[in-house]
């Protein structure tokens, strides 16, 4: 059992296969996916990995959050979700995951928050046919038909299907593919649609009904980001790469 990771919506494309087909895919892209923070069994009583994506103001984020991100020494983040690990999943604090973390080839199990298309009839709801267009009937012709019965139980059934809310709740793809990653712009094709709309945030994570293939990274795909004190050059490294001519240095003392 591995992480998942979190990844922004762009959009949908084709690519074409080996023998000439077009493949539809949704793009999807890893904006600076890292670990934010651990849960361990110790102190949380269950083991598990926070990620964060994206990017927020500073303003826009809560002093605790602020706090809480200073800590992982990690930028705010627009995004963030749990995924729950065995204790040899776990990854360091401030690891940013890759796209090789999935193989090509491989199911994936993603989810979304579905697009809202406010109140909605039966019929586009729930796909029902409608009452019949004559014989009868008037005006009604769209409409669910009765929903309850007579005086016994004389009341309608929780969950019943009926016109209302559509859309917008949290929906699970099983079982897609992974067409192609591509590490360096850090994208994840998969095949066909997924739930949500464009910019939005999506969860991946391996396929439950589809046995993992051969050579997945354990316990992850990541790297490490550079040090502060590594990337700044130190003293004797400037002094060397920028030697300083002594007749100039002597033209500038004297002015």
């Amino acid at each position: 059992m591995r992480t998942g990771l979190i990844a922004k919506k762009l959009g949908m494309t084709r690519v074409f296969n080996d023998a000439g087909q077009h493949v539809p895919v949704t793009v999807l892209q890893l904006d600076g996916c890292q670990v934010v923070a651990q849960r361990t069994l110790e102190k949380d009583g269950y083991t598990a990995l926070q990620l964060g994506a994206g990017s927020r103001k500073v303003k826009n984020v809560s002093k605790a959050q602020r706090g809480h991100f200073a800590k992982a020494e990690v930028e705010p983040k627009a995004k963030v979700a749990e995924f729950r690990v065995p204790a040899d999943g776990l990854v360091d604090v401030g690891a940013e995951l890759t796209a090789d973390h999935f193989l090509v080839g491989q199911r994936v199990d993603v989810t979304g928050t579905s697009k809202g298309k406010g109140f909605a009839g039966a019929m586009k709801r729930h796909n029902f046919g409608g009452l019949r267009a004559t014989h009868g009937v008037s005006v009604s012709h769209r409409s669910h038909g009765s929903t309850g019965q007579c005086q016994d139980p004389g009341r309608v059934f929780k969950g019943k299907k009926m016109a209302g809310h559509m859309g917008d709740h949290r929906t699970t793809v099983q079982s897609l593919e992974i067409v192609e990653t591509r590490v360096e712009e850090g994208l994840i094709l998969v095949k066909g649609g997924l739930p949500g709309s464009k910019e939005g945030w999506v969860l991946i994570n391996d396929a439950v009904k589809k046995a993992a293939p051969e050579g997945l990274p354990m316990p992850a795909a990541f790297r490490m980001p550079a040090k502060a004190e590594e990337a700044a050059p130190t003293e004797e490294k400037v002094a060397t790469e920028a030697p300083v001519d002594a007749a100039d240095a002597a033209e500038a003392s004297e002015e």
